[in-house]
């Protein structure tokens, strides 16, 4: 039995997340049933991010297993004939037989994007979150520091009661502007609910100045979710890519 491997972009504005639903359309649905179609079979689809409604895909990385002889390159055509014009298969490949999605991710990197301006761009308007306040970007760099490494992020997830092991390792958090962007990078063993979203939210109130650079490790010392920033909106949010050893 082959097991492939594929790589997925996805705007993810008319889902409800990556994962099967029952009355709710999502990725992970959408993509199974193009992909039954082209192999005429039933498969199990694992992804490597559960990412929530409206967040989107660069990296999204996916495998199933198949008896299917159809080579891979051609998977790729073959199954992107039976999908939405907002999901794209954008590559296939044929993987050993213990490869899994989701197990055998190392890291995942994620991209939040903030259009810093009072006045909103409908060109952009489901792949950013618009922030009228002046921001110092100094500030908020500064204060990525105490979120680097490993540590407790209770602090940074709307659902701590349901993870039993909130400790997880932050390899890389950059942010830089581009004209009237701020783009945050943050690349991670894993990820909890929300905490991209609720890391950005407090580095925001720390470059408007609501709270202090040093709040910020007070804030992750805390364990508590109260004292965090308000959790920003999921458009703003990319998957960029899933790394593997």
């Amino acid at each position: 039995m082959r097991n492939i491997r594929l790589l997925i972009e996805y705007d993810g504005t008319n889902y409800a997340g990556w994962q099967w639903q029952k009355n709710d359309k999502t990725v992970q649905e959408t993509l199974s049933k193009a992909i039954e179609q082209v192999i005429q079979e039933k498969i199990t689809l694992y992804g490597a991010s559960r990412t929530d409604a409206g967040v989107h895909a660069m990296g999204q990385a996916a495998n199933f297993k198949t008896n299917s002889a159809i080579p891979s390159k051609q998977l790729v055509r073959a199954i992107n004939f039976y999908l939405p014009h907002d999901i794209t298969v954008k590559e296939a490949s044929d993987v050993p037989e213990s490869f899994h999605a989701q197990y055998k991710a190392t890291s995942k990197v994620y991209q939040y994007t903030i259009l810093n301006d009072w006045i909103r761009s409908p060109l952009n308007r489901n792949f950013c979150y618009v922030c009228g306040f002046q921001l110092d970007i100094d500030k908020m760099i500064a204060a990525t520091k105490y979120l680097i490494g490993t540590h407790d992020f209770t602090s940074f997830t709307t659902k701590a009661l349901q993870e039993k092991n909130r400790i997880r390792t932050i390899k890389k958090l950059d942010i830089r502007k581009e004209a009237q962007y701020i783009y945050f990078t943050i690349e991670a063993d894993g990820f909890l609910y929300n905490m991209v979203r609720t890391i950005v939210g407090t580095l925001i109130e720390a470059g408007r100045g609501k709270i202090s650079v040093e709040m910020v490790k007070e804030i992750l010392d805390a364990k508590n979710r109260d004292m965090a920033g308000p959790t920003t909106p999921a458009r703003g949010l990319c998957l960029i890519a899933v790394k593997y050893e």
